[in-house]
Parts: structure tokens; C-alpha cells; sequence
């Protein structure tokens, strides 16, 4: 049997190291605990793998604003100016 090529979403237990894969398991997981159906057990489950991965995604978020303060000057002293629409 060949192997096969496409690449498979990520298993339910797989820490996901996007952001996007991220959001993508934490719509879901709210989707499932609006639902309303879930008994207790599963619904604390679902509650304590959404807020992983919340911190994951904080942690993600985190590092991509410290790069962009590198970029835009010393992380010391940020160079933060708000945008500016150029055709208002």
C-alpha cells in the first residue's frame, strides 16, 4: 500500500505549534462546549484543553510582538506609532 501524501490535521492529544492550528482547535472546542451536550467529565476536559492552548497562543502572540519591537527598534524602547490610513 502506498503511503499516502496529503498532510493529516493534527491528533486530538497533539499539541498544535501554530497559531492558526490553534485557533482552529479552540473554535472547535467552544463549539462542542456551546453545544451544551457534553457530559461534566468531558466538558472539564475540553474546558482544561482550551486553556492550554490559550496559554499557548498567548506565548505565541507574545514572541511575534517581541520580534516585531526588535524590528522596530531596541526591545528597551519600542518604537510603537499608531497606524496611519495614507488615503484618510
Amino acid at each position: 500500500m502506498a503511503p499516502e501524501t496529503k498532510k493529516e490535521s493534527p491528533l486530538p492529544g497533539a499539541a498544535p505549534e501554530r497559531f492558526e492550528e490553534i485557533l482552529v482547535r479552540l473554535r472547535g472546542l467552544v463549539e462542542r462546549l456551546e453545544g451544551g451536550n457534553l457530559p461534566l467529565e468531558e466538558s472539564l476536559r475540553a474546558f482544561e484543553d482550551g486553556m492550554e492552548l490559550c496559554r499557548r497562543g498567548t506565548a505565541i502572540l507574545d514572541s511575534a510582538e517581541k520580534k516585531v519591537e526588535t524590528l522596530l527598534g531596541s526591545a528597551a524602547a519600542p518604537r510603537i506609532a499608531p497606524f496611519e490610513d495614507p488615503e484618510g
